[in-house]
């Protein structure tokens, strides 16, 4: 069978020694069709992001460019706007017919955290060859907000894969007929190379919130800690202020959210990719993957909208209700997982409008 691997073939595959770890998984680290990473026991600072090429490893490249070594067995805090590698606790040895791909933690991506995975002989980040038998890193680079971090803690995640790939639109279309991949917003025209995600810079009309800009010089986040602080201490509320527009000032983060509501039926995954790196001068940060049962009725979704990390380069620019910043695409699971996102499996953001990290208590406005 072809398609992405749920939560009980990656339990096997620690069983067989395809992920290979001194530790035991975590209660909660394998997920509905994806596994959350942990770190090990070092980072390294080092002068520059890298790729290993085909003929080198990781640990070839580091050491013609480490600065510090920083011990994570207790707790450390990366700072930002540093380059930081740190060996991944899991090891892969997969079979010939077995890929995989990795992205941030949704919680990652919302505290403006850029995490990938590298392997060695890697030509690309956060992919990983079918066949692949080695050890997994993890490149981190906080951008706005410095973070605690330890040995255990969990940034980046990986799905599984046996063969398969991104539906084609003309089964997208009858995926959509019959389960409602997307509603609301600008769904007459939902989908054109995946589900098109577009911007709700109206919210509930005049004066509501429609997101969140980012402070500057703030304390630290630890990145294990749910709703430890105070949203205000890190962010400044954006309001809708009757014209629907909003002005990205350069290399500011900011929290938006998607007029639509996307639904992952349970035989299906998801994932955030870029709509068009021609449309302008701004960057949706795709932090996560979508399991299977984001935004399903079943368990507690009536559809969610995405949470947009948006991020403009350069210049000022303008976006408008409506643009679309990015597209879902999905993927055939290899099999229904037997627990969904959302099914009492400590899931942050099932039914989610406009939400901060799981850092951050609520505000009143989330929690209407």
């Amino acid at each position: 069978m072809t398609g992405i691997l749920p939560a009980k073939a990656i339990e096997a595959m620690f069983a067989n020694n395809a992920i290979k770890a001194d530790r035991a998984p975590d209660e909660d680290q394998i997920q509905p069709a994806s596994l959350d990473l942990r770190l090990g026991a070092k980072a390294w600072r080092v002068r520059a992001s890298f790729l290993p090429g085909p003929d080198a490893r990781v640990e070839e490249k580091l050491d013609k460019l480490i600065l510090h070594e920083i011990d994570l067995s207790k707790s450390a805090v990366l700072e930002t706007n540093c380059v930081y590698i740190v060996q991944l606790q899991e090891a892969l040895n997969l079979p010939d017919d077995l890929s995989a791909t990795a992205n941030p933690k949704s919680s990652t991506g919302r505290i403006d955290v850029f995490t990938r995975v590298i392997t060695d002989q890697g030509k690309a980040f956060d992919r990983v060859e079918a066949g692949y038998n080695g050890p997994l890193y993890a490149e981190i680079s906080p951008k706005t907000f410095p973070v605690l971090v330890r040995e255990g803690s969990r940034l980046c995640q990986i799905r599984f894969r046996n063969g398969g790939g991104f539906i084609p639109d003309e089964h997208l279309l009858h995926i959509h007929k019959e389960h409602t991949l997307v509603s609301g917003g600008n769904d007459e025209h939902a989908i054109s190379n995946g589900v098109q995600v577009s911007i709700d810079l109206k919210g509930n009309g005049k004066d509501s919130l429609i997101g969140y800009r980012a402070k500057r010089h703030t304390g630290v986040i630890d990145v294990d800690r749910k709703d430890a602080q105070d949203p205000a201490d890190f962010w400044e509320p954006i309001y809708n202020r009757g014209d629907a527009t909003l002005i990205l000032d350069p290399n500011e983060f900011y929290i938006l959210v998607s007029q639509e509501a996307v639904h992952v039926p349970p035989n299906y995954a998801a994932e955030m990719v870029p709509f068009d790196p021609l449309v302008g001068e701004f960057r949706v940060h795709y932090a996560g993957f979508f399991d299977p049962g984001f935004g399903h009725s079943t368990v507690g979704g009536t559809g969610s909208r995405a949470v947009l990390e948006v991020r403009s380069h350069d210049v000022p620019f303008i976006v408008e209700h409506g643009q679309t910043v990015g597209r879902l695409v999905y993927e055939h699971m290899q099999e229904v997982p037997e627990t969904l996102y959302g099914e009492g499996i400590g899931s942050n953001y099932q039914g989610q409008a406009l939400k901060l990290s799981k850092h951050f208590r609520a505000t009143q406005t989330e929690e209407a």
